[in-house]
């Protein structure tokens, strides 16, 4: 009984110390996830071939488990620990997207990082507009 409590003890102390992404990689996670979803791309894992909306799938159960095991903390991580090679064969996942050559997932979504950024920057208020703003509502 006492070995019992003390594994319920252990579990319970390293499920308080995971921690989630932070919420702005989390965003980009979940945009870069909806990006292969919607791609048309299709997805190997394994020598298999999967949808997008599979991978996507597949990917957030990966997310989980890295983050219960406070293993990511940026988007980079993600991609590099958890959506470019499989943790069960160490076999790359491959993006086979039409008319583009099949390509490693991995670089595909950091491909993808790059372009979603600049894309957020610029839908994302500017601090001069947020100031001006807030003092127009000033009396």
């Amino acid at each position: 009984m006492r070995s019992l409590l003390t594994l319920l003890a252990c579990a319970l102390v390293g499920a308080a110390s995971a921690a989630p992404l932070p919420a702005a990689s989390r965003a980009e996670v979940d945009a870069l996830l909806m990006r292969l979803q919607s791609s048309g791309c299709e997805f190997n894992r394994n020598g298999s071939w999967y949808t997008g909306a599979e991978a996507k799938g597949h990917l957030l159960k990966k997310l989980d488990y890295l983050e219960g095991k406070d293993m990511v903390h940026t988007t980079e991580q993600f991609i590099a620990l958890g959506a470019s090679t499989s943790s069960m064969s160490g076999k790359p996942y491959l993006a086979r997207c039409p008319g583009k050559p099949t390509a490693p997932l991995g670089a595909w979504l950091n491909t993808e990082l790059q372009a979603l950024r600049p894309a957020r920057a610029a839908s994302a208020p500017s601090p001069a507009a947020t100031k001006s703003g807030a003092a127009s509502t000033a009396p």
